[in-house]
């Protein structure tokens, strides 16, 4: 028998898949009783996601091209497909389901994974950290833990941390405040130097026992937020971290269909600069927005992260059944 035939077994111990399951009844039970619906998209998509720092797998359907592009490309989120179930009216809802991001595997990550996303109508995001807080510590009482909640700005954290101003140094004081830390900066940009200091500086001094939800990002990181005209603008999106671990990215959601569209060229001609793939942009996610979504807040949380706080792992297949080298 070889070693890949030998390794049969799973790399979640059987408490990790009970636990797994107590959470996924408590997060149906959770929305259920606030009258999010639950909802499945499409895995499967004929655009990819247009990030510069997210890869998505490709995949190819050989069957009658009535059917569409042959080129298929597995979801990164459900985002864009609960969004124009937004805008079609179907209401406050969520999806709890697998998606997939190419090149990512190692100890926190794993290339499928679960994601719950849900969406609340005429929310912003500061309303959604509460209520993503109120979700997390009822994941934490199965266990029998407790966390605490400090909301703060972006800004705010990184002048109170680091003494400098996130919004508004250059480059080279974002370099010079990671200290000791060497890392290679062929290539990286001013946005790359504060996420740096958020993963290497920041995080790692976060309390266990406690959730920071961060929020008005530099406006540079918008991604789907949208942009409050703030001197200078912030992004209205937030992240909330439980102890060192981000487990989601919240945004109050951008509404305008040409910007959206010019944040999808523009995440292109980065692609073009970097000899990227270039994944399909979602025009039907556009012409959602233009029909009218309504005005909300949304948020991607990650169930896995989760669950490996609450088992008290730092390996994500401790915390799945079959993890990337044994699948």
């Amino acid at each position: 028998m070889t070693e890949r035939e030998s390794d049969w077994t799973p790399s979640a111990s059987i408490a990790a898949m009970h636990l797994r399951a107590r959470i996924n009844r408590l997060i149906r039970e959770f929305l259920a009783a606030r009258n999010v619906l639950e909802v499945e998209t499409p895995i499967l998509s004929m655009a990819g996601n247009t990030t510069p720092n997210i890869d998505s797998f490709s995949s190819h359907f050989s069957g009658h091209v009535d059917a569409g592009s042959s080129e298929r490309w597995l979801r990164t989120s459900p985002e864009h497909a609960l969004k124009r179930l937004l805008a079609a009216g179907v209401g406050d809802c969520y999806e709890l389901g697998r998606v997939f991001r190419n090149g990512e595997a190692g100890g926190r990550h794993n290339p499928e994974f679960t994601m719950l996303e849900w969406y609340r109508i005429g929310w912003d995001h500061l309303r959604l950290i509460d209520e993503v807080a109120e979700l997390v510590r009822a994941a934490l009482a199965l266990v029998g833990r407790e966390a605490s909640l400090e909301v703060v700005t972006y800004r705010e954290l990184y002048q109170r941390e680091l003494a400098i101003d996130p919004l508004l140094v250059d480059i080279d004081t974002l370099r010079n405040a990671l200290g000791e830390i060497r890392i290679d900066p062929q290539g990286l940009e001013r946005d790359d130097w504060l996420d740096l200091l958020m993963t290497h500086r920041l995080q790692p001094t976060f309390s266990p026992d406690h959730m920071i939800a961060v929020h008005d990002w530099p406006a540079s990181q918008a991604a789907l937020a949208r942009i409050r005209a703030d001197d200078p603008p912030v992004a209205e999106r937030f992240e909330l971290y439980l102890g060192s671990t981000e487990l989601a990215n919240g945004y109050h959601e951008l509404l305008c269909a040409d910007e959206q569209r010019d944040r999808f060229d523009a995440d292109i001609a980065v692609r073009v600069r970097r000899g990227q793939p270039l994944p399909a942009i979602d025009t039907r996610f556009i012409a959602a927005l233009r029909h009218g979504m309504p005005a909300c807040a949304g948020v991607a949380l990650g169930v896995d992260r989760l669950l490996m706080v609450l088992h008290g792992s730092g390996h994500i297949g401790d915390v799945v059944a079959f993890d990337f080298s044994r699948g």
